[in-house]
């Protein structure tokens, strides 16, 4: 499939895989692994799996906005980017792209430490892990990655390992209405693509802030369902930044990606 292909097609599939996972309301989609990890790499990722995913993802810290980063990521130099995406054998490789609402996040934090220094850290629908490694590199006391796709698990690991990281908690538990956890701060960049799903990040989100007083950020490049969605009239910008030309073509042209601080101002029962 052609370069540009590959991210149209992820991106739109990736509506409707997250969208249905959401609205199953299931407590988990462990798909044969574990919910959550702790152990180190080797313990945790199997042996013709580590060899799968080295063999079939280019180690790439370039053409993105966070060059101190070094990321296993699906590029045109990878055998399966020129392939027919079914060809693929596990489910469709959205972590295996770095998308712009996480590079805004991961730059924002390797950028100002003191956002996360000290304090806990859920990095939501991590996808790569990128952020979830930035927070660990600015000094987050205790972060947990979230992504329901265990695949996405086994690269966070892999990541962890190229940045001399130990890899960190990480939870493929469907988290959207579940009970609220006392997360200093939460991130999530490249979610808001499906109506419902944003309905439920908007309330669960909310809660979050009402109950734990839990910062949220949230990175997006200004992409429609996210700019139409009533959360947008919550948002304070906090930072844009200019993306790479590499990352431009990769997403139809978008010029730019920001983070942005999530304020509900009014009560979860009225909003």
């Amino acid at each position: 499939m052609a370069f540009h292909g590959w991210k149209r097609f992820l991106f739109l599939s990736k509506q409707n895989t997250f969208a249905r996972a959401w609205r199953s309301r299931r407590g988990s989609l462990c798909l044969g692994w574990k919910c959550c990890c702790h152990g180190g790499a080797g313990e945790s990722v199997a042996p013709e799996m580590r060899a799968f995913l080295e063999e079939n993802t280019e180690v790439t810290s370039s053409g993105n906005l966070t060059p101190e980063i070094q990321l296993r990521l699906l590029t045109p130099r990878c055998r399966f980017w020129h392939e027919k995406l079914d060809s693929w054998p596990y489910g469709d490789p959205f972590w295996a792209i770095y998308w712009p609402g996480g590079q805004a996040l991961s730059r924002y934090i390797l950028d100002n430490p003191c956002v996360v220094k000290g304090k806990s850290v859920l990095d939501l629908g991590s996808g790569c892990g990128a952020t979830a490694i930035a927070a660990v590199m600015s000094g987050a006391s205790q972060v947990l990655a979230n992504d329901i796709d265990p695949i996405a698990g086994m690269a966070m690991i892999l990541n962890c390992e190229l940045n001399h990281l130990n890899p960190f908690p990480i939870t493929i538990k469907n988290m959207i209405n579940s009970e609220v956890g006392s997360w200093d701060l939460i991130v999530l960049g490249d979610m808001f693509y499906d109506e419902q799903l944003a309905d439920g990040l908007h309330h669960w989100l909310r809660k979050c802030i009402r109950i734990r007083q839990t910062k949220v950020l949230i990175g997006d490049p200004g992409r429609h369902e996210f700019l139409r969605h009533r959360i947008h009239s919550h948002l304070h910008k906090v930072v844009e930044y200019s993306l790479p030309e590499s990352t431009r073509q990769e997403n139809n042209g978008l010029t730019s990606s920001i983070v942005w601080s999530y304020q509900p101002s009014c009560s979860l029962e009225s909003c």
